[in-house]
């Protein structure tokens, strides 16, 4: 390396792990026709259809109309051959992508689970709805479109022989994070599933939590939070805060928290910073799902309608810092190990 400076090699080594990581990501698309069961047992690449609302209110008060084809990669497990031997079924998990699209660490995630014998569906809330990525614009596609993506896959798996619709759980990265959290609250499942079919579990890594849904209804389902506490993106503090909020309301709660760790705490790529990628992190708001009436807290005040709108848009920033923790990267695998065995009677 005679003649290459530390921070020259530095640049070099990040810019060659970002193209590894590259190489992995990716949409996930067929030319397939969607479809509404998995009664054929089928695997792999499956379109089907969900709701694209334009907001969390228009997608509870049953007014969200318009509807896409988006696809997801089924992988069953090992254990699924043996288990159908014996007409037992396997868990499943629904892996929901952040805003930069499917990347290397959703299909790393999806592995570990196989491994652990639980199935995985890897949905990719954005192409089929003509988009790249949000992490530079979130107004290109609301969240709650992620949320109705994931609770259509839900749907979509409890329809197949090979697993236990009693055990589908979900996993989100970032904004698929938040949607993880969301997806426990009564008024967004009901939305778009008939019947007492929920989440068994839910899993939000590094969720935002700085404008968030609420409801005094929730599916009774455990969740965990794994967020990192040099987060500058989605700060730890508003996902404790928010945990709180849930806990007020019935909701079984567990956090860790990751002291060292930034944003993507699971990547393999150094942390690096990110000038143009918009974080809400200095925001404070809410959407009462129960009441139809957004807030936004400015100036120590509480605002509402025309002036909480204003407020929202007024209080994104941009840069943000990426990148992995071999600490949170050890350890966070056998937080979700842990929360899932007994939920899902696995093998310890």
């Amino acid at each position: 390396m005679a003649g290459l400076s530390v921070q020259s090699f530095a640049l070099a080594l990040l810019i060659a792990v970002s193209a590894a990581c590259a190489a992995y990501a990716g949409s996930i698309t067929t030319k397939d026709p969607p479809v509404a069961t998995l009664a054929d047992g089928r695997t792999g690449t499956i379109a089907f259809e969900a709701l694209t609302p334009r907001n969390s209110r228009e997608l509870v008060s049953g007014k969200a109309a318009e509807k896409s084809v988006i696809a997801g990669m089924l992988t069953l497990p090992d254990s699924a051959n043996a288990a159908g031997a014996t007409n037992a079924k396997v868990p499943a998990m629904v892996v929901v992508h952040g805003s930069s699209g499917v990347l290397q660490n959703d299909w790393e995630w999806a592995k570990r689970l196989n491994e652990m014998g639980i199935a995985t569906f890897v949905i990719d809330n954005f192409t089929g709805r003509g988009i790249v990525e949000t992490a530079t614009d979130r107004s290109r596609l609301s969240a709650m479109a992620d949320a109705a993506g994931a609770l259509a896959a839900l749907r979509l798996l409890a329809t197949h022989p090979a697993i236990d619709p009693k055990r589908i759980g979900v996993i989100g990265f970032s904004r698929g994070g938040s949607v993880a959290i969301d997806s426990a609250l009564e008024p967004i499942r009901r939305a778009v599933i008939d019947g007492d079919l929920r989440f068994a579990a839910h899993i939000a890594v590094y969720p935002g939590c700085s404008v968030t849904q609420l409801s005094a209804h929730l599916d009774g389902s455990p969740i965990l939070m794994l967020l990192g506490g040099k987060d500058d993106y989605t700060p730890a503090p508003a996902c404790l805060a928010h945990a709180d909020v849930l806990r007020a309301k019935g909701a079984t709660v567990s956090v860790v928290v990751y002291p060292n760790a930034y944003h993507g705490f699971d990547s393999k790529a150094p942390p690096h910073f990110s000038p143009r990628r918009t974080t809400l992190r200095h925001c404070q708001g809410a959407t009462d799902l129960d009441e139809g009436v957004f807030t936004m807290q400015k100036d120590g005040q509480t605002v509402t309608g025309a002036d909480a709108a204003t407020e929202f848009k007024a209080c994104a920033e941009r840069g943000v810092t990426l990148g992995g923790d071999p600490e949170a990267r050890e350890k966070a695998p056998r937080a979700v190990a842990d929360f899932l065995k007994p939920i899902f009677a696995l093998a310890q």
